[in-house]
């Protein structure tokens, strides 16, 4: 039977690698697939990885209707027997719908991959809805860890190497940035609690205010 299938886990954690090794190992096999994303780190039309692997993607924005694309392509006579969506999370709510829908009426898998919380630990609404909708919901078992080697799992948003904890949830970063830039960064729940990120963390380390202990 077709299913929705959620896959994820916070970023860095491999979410998009998987997503082209499901595209290459279906296609090696004379699968034809569809691959849909949104604000990825390459540009508009893209779906890259962090290990340097990139192909081509639709863009979808918030005005494309998933279910219709798809309909539109089996209608000119194009053949798609699975659906890939990459950076799910940024899907609008009844876009998800139509994800389902694609499964349901057209009997084709559809792989999600995607983060659930944003950079304040809230769901997105478009991972929320996946979790509402999907046949299965698969935790990625690559971990991520924080600066202190423990389990990341918050997703953290920086600027100039300070965590912020307000702003637009979906503002386009990355974990590799320069210090001025807006980035992301992966903490476990207790050093993102302490909104203590590894810039802050040596920052603490090498304050000349922190003094030195005497024995005496």
């Amino acid at each position: 039977m077709p299913e929705l299938v959620f896959f994820s886990g916070t970023m860095d954690c491999g979410k998009s690698t998987l997503a082209l090794q499901f595209e290459h190992n279906r296609t090696t096999r004379g699968l034809q697939g569809l691959i849909f994303t949104r604000d990825d780190r390459a540009g508009e039309g893209k779906l890259s990885s962090r290990l340097g692997l990139v192909t081509d993607a639709v863009e979808a924005g918030p005005g494309l209707d998933l279910y219709a694309y798809v309909v539109g392509e089996l209608s000119r006579g194009g053949r798609v027997d699975f659906v890939i969506v990459d950076e799910a999370q940024f899907l609008l709510t009844e876009q998800i719908d139509q994800l389902a829908r694609i499964v349901d009426d057209l009997d084709m898998d559809v792989f999600a991959f995607g983060i659930t919380t944003d950079f304040r630990t809230r769901l997105f609404p478009g991972s929320q809805r996946l979790i509402e909708l999907a046949d299965r919901f698969e935790s990625l078992q690559v971990e991520t860890l924080c600066w202190c080697g423990a389990r990341a799992t918050h997703n953290a948003r920086t600027v100039g190497g300070e965590m912020v904890v307000e702003g637009e949830q979906v503002v386009v970063g990355d974990v590799a940035h320069s210090a001025a830039e807006v980035g992301y960064e992966v903490l476990c729940r207790r050093h993102h609690v302490r909104r203590m990120t590894s810039a802050s963390a040596r920052a603490g380390v090498l304050s000349p205010d922190v003094l030195p202990v005497s024995s005496a």
